[in-house]
């Protein structure tokens, strides 16, 4: 109790000492030795309120009780209560809308009590199980108390409990309100310090304080040192301002053990209206509360354990997502400093062990341009850092830190520009996590908060684990980009750089694919031969990776050695794929070769898209015979097939692989369609160059998703 009294009868009214009055069962069914209330329902508790008679509100109700009717705020209407709680009568009709409604039973009618159910279980009855109700007027207590009753529910079933409430009839009345397990005090406001005047044995059984020890005190004795003040000013307020308050504090024991009390305290007024005396309720509800902050404990375990997973899941599919170094870098500085700090970055290293790249975020927008600005400082400021020197030598066992913000030594490793973005970012504690690799520490995760002590428990364990699967993510993402920066090393050494043909304007162009760092296996060639003719291809294989980029020149070597001996373009189609498929040197491809001997353009088809061929009147023709099977799977085609063109003076051939003509929302044939619509409105005047840069831009979106080759030749002289 805070320091705030309970009170009872008219101010100056003498109250009966604190007794226990034994109760005497009734005389039907033989003789019951005396007992009391308590013992009676002391191995089967009953659900149990306090009912304030004059106003018809329940003012407390213990743990069984509000297991019936949860998420009440007391004090509450008695109706209210039951509707809460669907109580019905034994016919099933809601116990407000019939004659015997809980507050006519509350006043005492009838006498023995009703059968009723409720809606909801609690620890002892199950829901809309047969419950008895009886209402126990306290007419024969304390003046303060004479117009309180208590209701007590309890399951039929438990017919020997039931039956003595039955036959204690009017009896019980006063009796109950001595013998309860709730503990009744009853305070004079009108005496200084609105002492206590009364109390009950539950409360001398509560608190271990006597009678003598307390009367004529205010209660605030069962405050201590944990007691919260915040429950102790809302009940001081409630007692100035006249009304009701129900409330739950730690209170201490006579002999210094703390407790928590569950207090209800309410005021008692005159015919006048005036407040005469304060009577509390007081209820051991340790046992509860310890299991309640139990399991708000484990929720909030579970809360956070669930939050550190969804954040790391988060950095893991970031990182899953990006192909390229610097994206991923700066993505895992956006996804985790927001969440763990007011500022921080994510800085890496490269071979040499030399920071290469730097992204710094702020998670208050006022401060993005400060960060955006230390970003692009020279790094002598994190590279003289020897908290971040000693992260990156850092081995397996190293555990990360928080640490107060060295200040005093910043101006002798910054520069006056760095200092002062730094103390606008906010310099309090700091922790710099290493992003430990499979083979080394790639880099750090610094997190820099401007409280000196902003770091959680929790907060250091997140930051450790990011740490160390980032590391993983961005060992990952480095090692794809290596293997692709060494296909597209060989890739583009393989391509070739196109020869000046005598009456030919030849142009060509590579455009990887926009997700795959620019590797694939698309190519083409100009080839002029021995005899004359100039040998033309373009070839697709099957991949987007080293092996791909490997096969592609494999592919290209093969074709110019047949194209070198002058033979025609289905034998060269044809020994290729023998050759392929005898030696398994590449996966599947697709590959068209044209051989043009003055004006005659012979051409064969590996499954490849059918070369364009613009006439000098702007007519557009699709070259689709001489078909076979791609390179690598099993021909169809008895002898080699070609078919034979004319490339008239002004003529524009055009060929290509499948990226610019399909995509996933362009189906090939639409593609085709756009292709020759793009060729039949060329801009006039167009060189090779010109219509090769045209259907690039046309024909190929922001987002390519494969990769595409384009060759386009056009005669110029007859």
């Amino acid at each position: 109790m805070p320091d705030v009294t309970v009170s009872g009868p008219a101010s100056g009214e003498a109250l009966p000492a604190p007794v226990a009055i034994p109760i005497v069962a009734g005389p039907s069914g033989g003789h019951h030795a005396p007992t009391t209330v308590a013992e009676v329902l002391n191995d089967r508790p009953a659900a149990t309120l306090l009912v304030d008679l004059d106003a018809g509100t329940v003012v407390f109700a213990n743990l069984l009780a509000t297991e019936l009717a949860p998420g009440l705020h007391l004090p509450v209407p008695l109706a209210e209560w039951s509707r809460a709680a669907g109580l019905h009568s034994a016919d099933g009709v809601p116990l407000e809308e019939g004659l015997r409604t809980l507050g006519t039973v509350a006043g005492g009618t009838p006498a023995r009590g009703i059968e009723i159910s409720a809606e909801r279980a609690s620890d002892t009855s199950a829901p809309r199980e047969a419950l008895w109700v009886v209402g126990v007027p306290l007419v024969d207590a304390p003046a303060p108390l004479a117009r309180r009753a208590l209701v007590i529910l309890l399951p039929l079933r438990e017919g020997p409990e039931v039956h003595a409430l039955q036959e204690l009839g009017d009896d019980l009345h006063a009796r109950a309100a001595i013998a309860s397990d709730l503990s009744f005090t009853i305070s004079d406001p009108h005496q200084p310090d609105d002492p206590l005047i009364w109390v009950n044995p539950a409360f001398e059984r509560v608190t271990g304080y006597s009678a003598a020890d307390v009367l004529g005190t205010n209660c605030r004795f069962l405050q201590g040192p944990d007691t919260d003040p915040a429950v102790v000013d809302r009940i001081r307020e409630a007692l100035r301002s006249g009304t009701t308050i129900a409330d739950t504090l730690l209170n201490y024991r006579k002999d210094g053990t703390p407790f928590w009390n569950q207090v209800v305290i309410s005021p008692v007024v005159d015919a006048d209206g005036n407040v005469t005396h304060h009577v509390g309720i007081q209820a051991d509800v340790t046992e509860r509360v310890h299991a309640q902050l139990a399991r708000e404990a484990a929720l909030d375990e579970v809360r956070v354990a669930s939050g550190r997973l969804q954040l790391l899941a988060e950095v893991s599919q970031e990182l899953a997502q990006h192909l390229d170094y610097t994206a991923a870098v700066r993505a895992l500085a956006e996804i985790t400093v927001p969440r763990l700090a007011t500022w921080g970055f994510v800085a890496v290293t490269n071979d040499r062990g030399q920071f290469d790249r730097l992204h710094i975020v702020s998670r208050e927008p006022e401060h993005a341009d400060d960060a955006a600005a230390l970003e692009h400082e020279d790094v002598g400021w994190l590279t003289r850092s020897r908290v971040v020197r000693r992260a990156l030598r850092s081995d397996a066992t190293h555990v990360a830190a928080p640490f107060p913000v060295d200040i005093a030594s910043l101006p002798g490793r910054t520069t006056p520009t760095q200092l002062a973005l730094l103390e606008r970012l906010g310099l309090g504690s700091a922790m710099v996590v290493p992003l430990r690799a499979r083979d080394r520490v790639l880099g750090v995760l610094t997190l820099v908060d401007a409280a000196t002590d902003g770091f959680t428990q929790e907060q250091v364990i997140t930051a450790a684990h990011i740490g160390h699967r980032a590391g993983l993510g961005l060992d990952n993402v480095r090692l794809y980009q290596r293997e692709q920066d060494a296909a597209l090393t060989l890739q583009r050494s393989l391509l070739p750089a196109l020869p000046d043909v005598p009456g030919l304007d030849v142009a060509a162009a590579y455009v990887p694919a926009m997700h795959r760092s620019q590797v694939g296996g698309d190519w083409f060639d100009v080839l002029p031969l021995p005899d004359g003719a100039v040998g033309l291809a373009v070839g697709d294989v099957v991949g987007h990776d080293l092996r791909a980029a490997a096969s592609m020149g494999q592919l290209r070597s093969v074709l110019r050695s047949y194209a070198w001996s002058g033979e025609d373009a289905g034998s060269v189609v044809a020994r290729l794929d023998e050759l392929v498929q005898g030696l398994g040197m590449a996966d599947v491809a697709t590959c068209v070769y044209l051989r043009l001997e003055g004006s005659t353009l012979r051409y064969s088809r590996a499954g490849h898209p059918p070369p364009f061929l613009r006439a000098a009147d702007g007519t557009v023709v699709a070259l689709d015979g001489a078909l076979t099977t791609p390179v690598g799977v099993a021909t169809i085609a008895p002898e080699p097939v070609e078919a034979v063109v004319e490339l008239e003076p002004g003529a524009v051939l055009v060929v290509y692989t499948d990226g610019l003509v399909e995509r996933r929302d362009r189906a090939l044939r639409q593609g085709l369609d756009d292709l020759r619509a793009t060729l039949e409105t060329l801009p006039d005047g167009l060189d090779a160059q010109g219509v090769c840069d045209h259907l690039v831009d046309v024909l190929t979106g922001n987002a390519q998703e494969d990769d595409v080759c384009v060759l386009v030749v056009r005669r110029t002289t007859a």
